[in-house]
């Protein structure tokens, strides 16, 4: 089994790439004409799809990348450009296009449900989350390292779930500075994980840059 240091460390970011702090004003605004117990209701279901779907990409990923004919090299370099922008898109406390668009949020409003979509996807369980999990759960054959892996999803999307169902609470502690404070803040966070993954992945591919 792989250090503890490892799974602190994935946890930490994917709970970062999730960034459920910056879902929390799309999310009390998609959800404005519901009542406390849609919004609630909302919630677990965006919770629940996102654990599903996160652990389902983490299982499948590798069958995935060989469908595609993708090493898990390249899969790493371009899944790190993808945080790396997400990362850049924070750091400025702007909307990640790579999140979801204007259009689609949008268009949600008109919805009996915004729960899965966009709000548990993409916005949440995104390319930059899904790539991560797939990545996490090739870095090692460790014997249990598949099952902690798995328990760090449930973990974050337990996390997840409490912020969404206290969105209302924290939009009125911390306000619009607070919340670009702190997507700011894992923005950077985001940045030297991206370029981790990224480099780690061009050693495979390029050997040579290890000397």
């Amino acid at each position: 089994m792989e250090h503890w240091t490892e799974y602190s460390r994935f946890l930490v970011a994917l709970f970062v790439i999730l960034d459920p702090f910056a879902a929390v004003p799309i999310f009390l605004v998609l959800s404005k004409a519901y009542t406390p117990a849609e919004r609630g209701g909302i919630a677990n279901i965006a919770a629940i799809t996102v654990l599903a779907v996160l652990i389902a990409a983490s299982l499948a990923g590798e069958t995935l990348l060989h469908g595609m004919g993708t090493s898990l090299a390249s899969f790493r370099v371009g899944g790190g450009i993808v945080l790396l922008l997400m990362a850049l898109a924070m750091l400025q406390a702007q909307p990640d296009l790579l999140r979801s668009t204007p259009a689609e949020e949008a268009e949600a409003v008109d919805r009996q449900s915004i729960a899965v979509v966009p709000l548990a996807i993409p916005l949440l369980a995104g390319p930059g989350s899904i790539s991560t999990v797939i990545i996490e759960m090739h870095r090692s054959n460790a014997e249990y390292h598949g099952l902690l892996v798995v328990l760090c999803i449930t973990i974050v999307s337990i996390v997840l779930w409490l912020v969404l169902r206290m969105a209302g609470n924290i939009g009125k502690i911390l306000g619009q500075t607070g919340l670009n404070i702190i997507t700011r803040l894992f923005g950077l966070i985001l940045a030297a994980i991206a370029i981790e993954i990224m480099a780690n992945g061009l050693i495979e591919l390029f050997p040579t840059l290890a000397h």
